[in-house]
């Protein structure tokens, strides 16, 4: 309850449980297809059912408590969205892993998060035993009851829908761990709910039960916001057969279910403009192709505009803000050149949300200087789990600190030029490598680079350019090319090149993984510990 305000008694801070979202869906349209996986199709009426069948089972036969912890080990399934909206049923926290992680770092997250039950795919058993919590189980295995099992035996029960103020959390969303180890960013179904009414608004207005959306990224993070705001509306789910990613196999959905939305990431995206099957895809559906995690080169923007059409949608956020910063809608991306074109921004303020600019002292800086990106606003989470120190560190006077480094132009456009962690000193003088990995990327022999800040006797820092190119180019072209493009000391000292960078499960290229592998092909000295 809130304090009393001029007098008037407490006003209720309660809200509506998010898995009454899947309860209108089903009551406006009980027949029709919610959620498609291969030859398997579940009626909204069918997904409610269910979801209150396990919510049901959970609250009487593995005893879940309202603000209990539950864990889920998963690759995309139906299972998998139907477990998320059963735990906030009974008033459960969901806390999905990455499915790719290991045994050990799942069982990390478990056990930091406090979870006692876990929903698991039947073929990670060693992640089950590595937990060592009550496990049920996605599919048939001996490490679990099967959820499906238990679905149908409770089916036609219904669960005792848990009351919800808030800022009761609902979602552990763990952070990618590029520094240190994930920590799980706390988000409440009050603030979720202004997420997806966020997300319609910026994202995808317009949405009905005409539309489909295609999940092509795992449900555990973005893809699972992406898809609670379908819900909401009642847009059918079309998941991937298997976790395999198939591009024709994705164009082959697109035209069958007339997909209309998709949330992906640059890496992802770039695939898919590219692969020869989408020179012959039916993409006329398509009305919203979201990408965020990850700003997306100027090039591989302007491919992929050339491609698919105006449909392109960029959102820029952390988990922490569940995405809900800036957004460039479809409308202003642009492939041309002009004085009305905005090069490299990532969009304006979402509905709602506020955003300065600030120095290390964390005042507001003028447009068109560069300082940490920081955000007030109902999108952002209530701090980390357990985590003083971090939460310490992550807000200053009520501003969320991104880490991010960017300006804001006079229109209040912001411009991400890259994490604070990835900016180097060269001869004492700031490097943003963002700037540098557009340059370098305008070359036509160079699909992929990262640059990164080594240490460097003379210079302190400088930098070395991991490139893949998919034509023959040498290190003295590269550096002849660029000569005229960037300042000298922003120059890379070194150009690499490998057949592939490394990705994080997210499909995200992160610079910790490159300077790993730095390190284990012997190009580096391993940072002490």
């Amino acid at each position: 309850m809130t304090e009393p305000i001029g007098g008037l008694n407490p006003v209720s801070t309660r809200v509506m449980n998010l898995a009454t979202f899947l309860t209108q869906a089903a009551r406006r349209d009980p027949d029709g297809v919610a959620l498609v996986m291969g030859d398997a199709r579940w009626s909204w009426r069918e997904f409610e059912a269910r979801a209150d069948a396990l919510a049901h089972a959970l609250q009487t036969r593995f005893g879940l408590q309202k603000g209990d912890r539950v864990m889920c080990q998963s690759q995309n399934c139906m299972e998998m969205m139907q477990a998320m909206f059963a735990v906030w049923r009974a008033g459960g926290v969901w806390v999905p892993a990455n499915f790719r992680q290991t045994p050990e770092e799942v069982a990390y997250l478990t056990q930091s998060s406090g979870a006692a039950l876990m929903f698991c795919n039947a073929g990670f058993p060693d992640h089950a035993a590595a937990c060592g919590v009550t496990t049920l189980v996605f599919g048939q295995a001996d490490f679990g009851p099967s959820v499906q099992d238990i679905t149908e035996a409770h089916l036609g029960q219904r669960p005792e829908v848990a009351v919800v103020d808030r800022d009761d959390p609902c979602w552990f969303f763990f952070t990618s761990g590029t520094t240190g180890r994930p920590k799980a960013s706390v988000l409440t179904h009050g603030q979720m709910a202004f997420v997806v009414t966020n997300h319609l608004a910026d994202l995808m207005p317009g949405l009905t039960g005409d539309d489909a959306s295609l999940v092509v990224a795992p449900l555990s993070h973005g893809a699972g916001v992406h898809q609670l705001t379908q819900v909401a509306r009642g847009v059918k789910t079309v998941l991937l057969p298997s976790e395999r990613f198939d591009v024709a196999q994705v164009w082959d959905l697109v035209r069958e279910w007339r997909v209309s939305t998709m949330f992906t990431v640059p890496t992802i995206l770039k695939l898919l403009v590219e692969h020869p099957a989408t020179a012959g895809a039916d993409t006329s559906s398509l009305r919203y192709v979201i990408y965020a995690g990850a700003p997306m080169y100027r090039v591989d923007q302007q491919k992929a505009l050339d491609t698919l059409g105006k449909v392109l949608v960029q959102y820029y956020g952390l988990g922490e803000c569940t995405g809900a910063i800036t957004v460039l809608p479809a409308h202003l991306h642009e492939t041309g050149e002009g004085p009305n074109v905005r090069i490299g921004t990532c969009g304006h303020a979402r509905t709602g949300i506020e955003i300065q600019i600030q120095d290390d002292q964390g005042r507001e800086l003028p447009p068109g200087q560069t300082g940490e990106i920081c955000v007030i606003g109902p999108a952002v989470f209530a701090g980390y789990y357990q985590n003083p120190q971090a939460n310490a560190k992550s807000f200053r006077n009520g501003w969320f600190r991104t880490g991010d480094l960017g300006h804001m132009d006079e229109a209040g456009f912001v411009y991400i030029t890259g994490r604070e962690s990835d900016m180097f000193i060269s001869g004492g003088s700031n490097v943003y490598p963002r700037e540098i990995e557009e340059k370098i990327l305008t070359h036509p022999a160079i699909s992929e680079v990262a640059v990164l800040g080594i240490p460097d006797p003379l210079w302190g820092e400088v930098g070395w350019a991991v490139c893949v190119a998919h034509a023959p180019v040498s290190e003295a072209e590269l550096t002849e090319y660029l000569g005229p493009r960037v300042s000298r000391y922003k120059l890379p000292k070194r150009f690499l090149f490998w057949d592939a960078l490394p990705k994080s499960a997210y499909g995200k290229i992160t610079k910790k993984m490159i300077r790993e592998e730095l390190e284990a092909r012997g190009l580096l000295e391993k940072a002490p510990a």
